[in-house]
């Protein structure tokens, strides 16, 4: 409450805005994250034919191997979106994924321009690959982690819930992607959340948690469910 009676936001003591992400490896114990580069493009175009990927993003499908490599040499450069390759640590390149809006000021940042080809989707290693992401983040000292999707895209609003990130609404009307309308979902976490949801992670990625065909035993989206503060 100021002097004037007005309510404000509860006061951060201590807080100092985070660094940027750098240019870092982040080394799981089933992928690691590199900085992309055009190094990974040959692998990652030959593991990624799959037409249905590029719906969503405003780039791609790449016919070529030679389009994609001018694409991750631009992309390459940026500081914002910052373009990291997820290195299966068996088969190599399988997928992308970035930080973007980095916004240390206000200790924000979004997770997004995710591609993980057919070979990661679905594995142990694409959701490991987004703990190291969120990881880094929230132990650097972000307080917000952010997803946002086209509304319509299903799977990836599935996917924000499964890793513990709360609905926060739909904006309408958000952009133009490929000609056509775009409304973008929210989804959200932040700091004070980060301890329950790091546990959970790391309860459901400990091989106990896989029988001897790999089939999980408990699922994620059972242990981050309660920390969800809404869904949608």
């Amino acid at each position: 409450m100021t002097a004037t009676q007005q309510p404000t936001g509860a006061p951060l003591p201590g807080w100092t805005p985070p660094l940027a992400p750098g240019r870092r490896v982040m080394q799981g114990r089933l992928v690691r994250l590199e900085p992309l580069t055009v190094d990974h493009a040959a692998a990652l175009h030959a593991a990624n034919t799959s037409a249905e990927n590029w719906t969503y993003l405003p780039y791609g499908p790449f016919a070529t191997l030679a389009a994609y490599e001018d694409w991750v040499s631009e992309m390459s450069r940026h500081p914002d979106p910052l373009f990291y390759a997820i290195v299966d640590n068996a088969e190599g390149p399988l997928g992308v994924a970035s930080y973007l809006r980095i916004a240390p000021a206000s200790g924000s940042i979004e997770v997004g321009h995710i591609n993980f080809s057919p070979r990661l989707q679905g594995r142990p290693g694409a959701t490991e690959a987004m703990f190291l992401m969120m990881a880094w983040a929230f132990e650097a000292g972000y307080r917000r982690y952010e997803w946002k999707c086209d509304a319509l895209n299903a799977p990836s609003r599935r996917a924000a819930l499964r890793l513990g990130l709360s609905y926060e609404g739909v904006f309408r009307q958000a952009t133009v992607v490929k000609g056509r309308n775009r409304d973008t979902a929210w989804y959200a976490s932040i700091d004070a959340e980060w301890p329950v949801l790091k546990a959970a992670f790391e309860t459901w990625l400990d091989p106990a948690n896989f029988d001897a065909e790999g089939r999980q035993r408990r699922r994620l989206s059972d242990l981050t469910r309660p920390i969800l503060v809404a869904t949608g």
